[in-house]
């Protein structure tokens, strides 16, 4: 199985790549099944914006706040090798401020929330962290947590 993930490229030796746009060191890209039903889930569902596409290669980089993604269509082969749900192992942590008002959106819309809402505590060396985060899966199956 092949995953793709695209790290800091230098940017002069790829045209793909916007100018006017500061790129994080590690943007994930995913292999979707279907990039129209992908589009819609992430930005209708949660609120990121298209930076730029490419839709004769059936790609889209998408951003909300800091959380950079790229999401491109598998190919018949790809997409033959993998299956529901896409990703199994991997968790996107998505750090948003609105984490109540995207899961009251999500709950509205009626789209399955995979790990309710809640408030949870994490040791971080002498600190106890205590985000208010929900989890879900992408029409793919890419498991998604949305954390404050």
């Amino acid at each position: 199985m092949q995953y793709r993930i695209a790290c800091k490229i230098e940017k002069r030796n790829m045209n793909l790549w916007r100018n006017d746009m500061k790129y994080n060191d590690l943007i994930p890209e995913m292999v979707v099944s279907d990039i129209e039903k992908s589009k819609e889930f992430y930005i209708n569902h949660l609120g990121f914006k298209i930076e730029y596409e490419r839709e004769e290669d059936k790609f889209v980089f998408l951003s909300l706040n800091e959380i950079q993604l790229m999401l491109e269509q598998g190919t018949d082969e790809e997409l033959s090798m993998m299956k529901y749900p896409f990703g199994n192992g991997v968790n996107f942590s998505f750090g948003v401020e609105n984490v109540e008002k995207i899961y009251k959106k999500l709950k509205e819309k009626n789209y399955p929330i995979k790990r309710d809402i809640e408030k949870r505590y994490f040791r971080v060396n002498d600190q106890i962290l205590t985000p208010t985060e929900f989890s879900i899966l992408d029409p793919d199956g890419y498991y998604i947590r949305i954390t404050d």
